[in-house]
């Protein structure tokens, strides 16, 4: 049986809760923006500096996409949705609940395995990988591998390496790939499965290999301003997202531009 792990991170409406109490979307000269939680740094620094360039106001809610999408269904007060999964912006748009025309992919990230602790032994992530070994008796920190992009793609990934069967009675799940990433970063997991964006942020741990592209289905983070949005600057900070000097942040923490 799977085993899983609390979320050290607030939940998406808890977080914001935080922030501004009372909260409404579409506050004037404010944006309000759920985000997975992959993007937790990056888009920090890109919020700052939209804020410093034009006086308005970004909050914040990070968690897993699939939190965060079932949030926004049930009425939650975001302006834009940025998910690290096509599949839970699919469901919004199903749902009606993504103003028309307003969707684009802005990032593709890469899926990397890490190990607890600096200096590492680089690993050939392939068939022959004995990854079970490698675990030695302990856990291999993930996502939710049925809800949470980072966990769903990490499944796939072991899987068309050959690799999941063996090693699935001993993977620990959590609520988003920070919470994931921290669970290797104490040593409670020797092992984990991330985005090669989050491992760049954690001194304590090693990045030890990176999963072929061909194992896994696209890594594509889209955005999109929700239906029910009032913001009168939403669009501007979608907008901004794509811009230069946004782009040179999300290059800087190591993702990849898309066009």
């Amino acid at each position: 049986m799977l085993a899983f792990v609390r979320s050290t991170i607030l939940s998406g409406l808890t977080a914001l809760s935080l922030i501004a109490a009372p909260l409404r979307a579409g506050a004037a000269d404010q944006v309000t923006v759920f985000a997975a939680a992959a993007l937790t740094n990056a888009l920090d620094a890109v919020a700052e500096r939209w804020q410093a360039e034009t006086g308005h106001r970004v909050l914040m809610s990070y968690a897993g996409s699939s939190a965060l999408a079932r949030q926004i269904e049930g009425g939650a007060p975001a302006d834009i949705f940025i998910s690290a999964s096509v599949d839970w912006m699919d469901a919004l748009d199903v749902s009606g609940d993504l103003r028309a025309g307003t969707r684009r992919d802005i990032l593709g990230t890469r899926l990397v395995l890490i190990a607890h602790g600096q200096g590492a032994d680089a690993v050939s992530l392939d068939e022959s990988l004995d990854l079970l070994a490698m675990l030695d008796g302990g856990k291999l920190s993930m996502s939710l591998v049925d809800a949470v992009p980072s966990g769903v793609y990490g499944r796939a990934a072991l899987e068309s390496l050959g690799l999941w069967e063996a090693v699935a009675p001993q993977v620990v799940q959590s609520y988003n790939v920070r919470s994931a990433l921290a669970f290797v970063a104490m040593g409670e997991a020797p092992l984990g499965i991330v985005y090669a964006t989050d491992a760049v942020v954690e001194d304590n741990v090693s990045v030890i290999g990176t999963f072929p592209e061909t194992s896994h289905p696209p890594i594509i983070l889209p955005a999109a301003i929700t239906a029910q949005s009032r913001s009168p600057v939403a669009e501007a900070f979608l907008d901004f997202m794509n811009s230069e000097p946004a782009r040179e942040i999300w290059a800087d923490h190591g993702f990849e531009l898309i066009e």
